[in-house]
């Protein structure tokens, strides 16, 4: 099951300031929207539940993004690399990187 915040996050179509455009509270229960404070209509919970494997989808890929970018290495890192082994060999580690932690 998927974040409360990244379903908003998709419904939105935006990144969200938590702390003074949404506020979401759990009281024990599971997350729900405390305050709403967007320029759009706030979302039923029917229409954050449509948005289920959007979200899922995102959560999943966000994942691989971390996992790839500790693959890279830091920018120093990288231009190591190309200067030592050239562009091309940078370019098939990138290809190997994402292949081994694919998006959806």
């Amino acid at each position: 099951m998927t974040q409360l915040s990244t379903k908003i996050k998709i419904y939105a179509n935006k990144e969200i300031d938590f702390r003074n455009e949404v506020r979401l509270q759990d009281d024990g229960n599971g997350a729900y929207i405390k305050e709403w404070n967007l320029d759009i209509a706030q979302p039923t919970e029917a229409q954050l539940n449509a948005l289920e494997t959007q979200a899922n989808d995102y959560e999943y890929n966000q994942g691989q993004i971390q996992k790839r970018q500790i693959e890279y290495g830091s920018p120093s890192e990288q231009m190591e690399f190309i200067t030592e082994n050239g562009l091309t060999a940078w370019q098939t580690k990138v290809t190997e990187i994402k292949t081994r932690f694919p998006k959806r």
